[in-house]
């Protein structure tokens, strides 16, 4: 059975947890804070019951049951595949805390962490396993929403993030892998991008902050629960992807951030996608998506309108 520790038992460290264990791993928990990983687990059996009645998880019991509290660090790494650490979130916490799983870990473990922010280089560069540490930044709340973003440093082992990428995926995840370090990731790159807009938006009064929350929720949030960016504008011409930045980019080019020199939806940029999209862009494969992807939108509407109002605060 494959193992996992999880270093820190936080937020996201039970997420973790029951992510893991409620697919079939053998999963330790560790937390510096006397009984903090002993609550831990208590919360966790709270999710896997939760899990339970959504049809989520079968067996949450038995799931709990592969759950054990660590005595210490050294106990934890014990026998482990993965560790997915979720230390505090600064460059030096995460420097120490690796360099003493780096000494304490199997040379086959994989050192991984959640860090939202910091890239892999910054704490494995003087480590002697620096091979085999990287992130894997999960979205909160990790057992609810599947992404997580395998971020290599320069020097880790590919092998070690195709074993990672294994791992992630038998636990259910939906793992991308960043060609080469970036700053915030992929996901909260995205995310701070459309954030400062919103925020500009409502401080230059052109739209409230409830209304520019409608527009993602009840606009492109709807379309972008199971399609990305790119897939969507695929469906918004005729001629798929180039057909869209053709007509559309100069005009969505003028609205980038004056420091942004370089065109975004330039000719270079489009080639370079195109190149590793999949299938032909034409008016009959785009029909056929966007029959898909209207049916998709009538079920989720549907379910929208059934489910539970969100509570007023």
């Amino acid at each position: 059975m494959t193992k996992i520790a999880i270093v820190g038992s936080g937020l996201i460290g039970r997420a973790w947890a029951t992510v893991f264990a409620s697919h079939g791993f053998e999963v330790a928990l560790h937390d510096v804070a006397p009984g903090a990983a002993e609550a831990a687990r208590v919360h966790i059996a709270t999710n896997l019951e939760e899990l339970a009645g959504h049809g989520l998880v079968l067996d949450p019991k038995g799931s709990l049951a592969r759950i054990r509290v660590a005595s210490g660090l050294a106990d934890v790494l014990e026998g482990a595949d993965l560790v997915q650490e979720n230390g505090p979130e600064t460059v030096e916490a995460k420097r120490k805390l690796f360099a003493e799983m780096d000494a304490l870990a199997s040379p086959s473990t994989i050192l991984a962490s959640s860090t939202s922010f910091i890239m892999a280089s910054t704490f494995s560069e003087g480590l002697a396993g620096r091979a085999r540490c990287l992130v894997a930044h999960p979205v909160n709340p990790p057992h609810l929403v599947p992404i997580v973003e395998l971020a290599p440093a320069p020097w880790t082992d590919p092998a070690v993030v195709e074993r990672a990428q294994a791992i992630y995926e038998q636990a259910g995840q939906v793992p991308i892998t960043l060609r080469k370090e970036k700053p915030g990731f992929v996901l909260n790159r995205l995310q701070a991008v459309l954030l400062a807009e919103a925020f500009r938006l409502v401080g230059e009064g052109v739209a409230s902050a409830e209304d520019v929350d409608k527009t993602i929720r009840d606009g492109l949030g709807l379309r972008w629960s199971f399609m990305g960016p790119f897939e969507t504008i695929e469906l918004n011409a005729p001629g798929g992807i180039p057909d869209y930045c053709a007509r559309y980019g100069a005009s969505l080019a003028r609205m980038q951030p004056e420091a942004s020199s370089a065109d975004p939806f330039g000719p270079d940029t489009v080639a370079t996608v195109m190149s590793e999209w999949p299938g032909t862009q034409a008016p009959e494969r785009v029909k056929r998506l966007s029959d898909w992807r209207d049916t998709r939108l009538a079920a989720l509407q549907a379910h929208k309108r059934g489910a539970e109002r969100k509570p007023e605060s």
